[in-house]
């Protein structure tokens, strides 16, 4: 199986896709502005207690509280908050991390109200993203994630995951950590560390250190509250970080900022595979060349195709998600009703676990699927389903069919749930249903070349349209091009685009900037 990432950066947000045999199975995008994301870390003050919850709401500069229980106030919260106390009462000199005290840890049966007073400044660590009415979900015990460990500030413990089976890898790797991890911190061995050498451990191990020790300096010399202390490394590379698989062949990259930023990281990371990071030049938008365009268009929305001529439905509620299997028109086998259920079932068993993984969906899904009278038939569905989940990094849980044959999925939701909405307004008429005549579109556009070129003054430019207009402006020897560069200069470049509707067009200056050319009019 062949995997690749491409990441798509545009001016206002960054797209990541990670295609497995050219198959689209994972999708992220995010605002380029965006201020908040799963590991930020923050000096907050606490707003607002509740007693009642056990818990209270904290200010982090987010338009809803953020939330932060009691019990996730972590055990070593007293030590956290008297170096706070130490660190701030020195603006000019930071108190050694390594000379402070480890207090015992608070008690787990305790109550908020007894620990916290309104208005206190704590340091906070976001666990989970705002999602629909909800504020961002707060931890007190804070973490610095990395390829290989996790540096723990304020613990003693070395903890190596469970996926590691081998016993003497286990004591190699406990004793190892234990020799080289700083005084007062912990650190929670990952997977990927496997049969790792000292060297590479000891390396990331200072990285993560100095992530703390930055996040501690800021919080010395800054008064403004709540404040940003620690951000997670640049968006590209923070949702790459979680994505990342030695076994990728090829990391495309479309902007070279981005491409230095992610190239520096896996050379990091990972230095015998620093290659596979490419800068793509290409004269077509980087998601068109790899066909991930089209396939988010597919792959998205209420109702998903699948193999002849099946589908899904999946609607996502307040609560959950419900997902409906359909056979639709695809033709009967002649070997009865049963097998033509179950085939239908497995192909919307592989189907969905790829659309839990590209729409990120989590908290209870529900799947409706058809109706199968043989247990054996049921339980192969079930295995199928936990086979293909198996790829799958998010934390999940999956029963057995009910007896009304729903089957019902937990699944780890850390940030919303991916929604793209492939059904638009007709972006020539903003929904009105009346256009100018599309015979004199390229006439409108020469309108707009005629203005860039001799009243704006940018003699380079693109100009995006779909992919059928761009064929008619390029066709024969005196094309439209030909004349628009002849009147124009060779400045005039025309890039098809999938993503863009029929009589939709962009411009971008040759340093791909977007340039706003539409008018009011246009659609009167």
């Amino acid at each position: 199986m062949t995997s690749e990432v491409v990441i798509d950066v545009q001016q206002k947000e960054i797209s990541i896709a990670l295609l497995e045999d050219k198959k689209l199975v994972e999708y992220q995008n995010e605002p380029r502005s965006a201020s908040f994301s799963v590991g930020n870390i923050y000096i907050a003050k606490v707003k607002k207690l509740m007693p009642g919850l056990n818990a209270c709401f904290v200010d982090v500069g987010y338009e809803r509280d953020a939330f932060l229980h009691y019990l996730d106030l972590g055990g070593q919260f007293n030590s956290y908050q008297k170096y706070l106390k130490q660190v701030q009462s020195d603006r000019k000199r930071l108190y050694p991390f390594s000379k402070a005290s480890l207090l015992p840890d608070i008690k787990r049966d305790g109550s908020v109200q007894q620990t916290l007073t309104t208005g206190q400044e704590v340091l906070v660590q976001i666990v989970k993203e705002p999602i629909s009415t909800k504020g961002p979900r707060l931890t007190g015990e804070l973490s610095f994630a990395g390829r290989f460990l996790v540096l723990i500030p304020f613990s003693d413990k070395v903890s190596v995951s469970s996926k590691i089976k081998s016993g003497e890898e286990r004591a190699r790797l406990k004793q190892l950590i234990h020799s080289i991890k700083p005084k007062n911190c912990g650190v929670i061995v990952r997977t990927v560390a496997e049969g790792k050498r000292v060297a590479e451990l000891d390396a990331e191990l200072k990285i993560l250190n100095k992530r703390w020790e930055d996040a501690i300096a800021k919080v010395q010399k800054t008064q403004k509250r709540p404040q940003l202390v620690f951000e997670e490394t640049g968006r590209a590379v923070a949702m790459l970080r979680d994505l990342f698989n030695p076994s990728y062949e090829n990391i495309y990259v479309n902007d070279e900022e981005v491409f230095k930023e992610v190239q520096h990281y896996v050379g990091l990371i990972a230095p015998e595979k620093a290659g596979i990071v490419k800068m793509y030049t290409g004269k077509v938008p980087i998601f068109d060349n790899f066909n991930i365009t089209k396939q988010i268009k597919a792959s998205f929305g209420k109702t998903v195709n699948y193999k002849h001529g099946a589908y899904l439905i999946i609607e996502h509620t307040e609560a959950m998600h419900v997902v409906d299997v359909n056979s639709g028109n695809r033709s009967k086998q002649g070997n009865g009703q049963e097998a033509n259920a179950l085939d239908a079932n497995l192909g919307a068993a592989d189907e969905l676990a790829r659309q839990l993984r590209l729409r990120d969906m989590g908290g209870i899904i529900v799947v409706d699927f058809i109706d199968m009278n043989l247990a054996e038939d049921r339980q192969m569905l079930y295995e199928r389903m936990c086979k293909n989940m198996q790829k799958d990094r998010a934390r999940h849980n999956i029963l057995p069919l009910s007896k009304f044959g729903l089957m019902q999925i937990t699944r780890q939701r850390v940030r919303p749930a991916m929604d793209v909405n492939v059904e638009e307004n007709c972006p020539t008429c903003n929904g009105t249903g009346k256009i100018k005549s599309s015979i004199l579109f390229t006439d409108q556009l020469e309108g707009k070349i005629d203005r860039l070129v001799n009243k704006i003054g940018i003699k380079k430019f693109y100009l995006h349209v779909h992919p059928y207009v761009a064929a008619y402006i390029n066709q024969g020897v005196l094309s439209l091009k030909r004349k628009w560069q002849l009147q124009y200069g060779l400045g005039v470049r025309i890039v098809p685009s999938q993503k863009l509707a029929f009589l939709q067009y962009e411009f971008y200056d040759d340093k791909k900037q977007f340039i706003d050319m539409k008018e009011e009019i246009e659609t009167k």
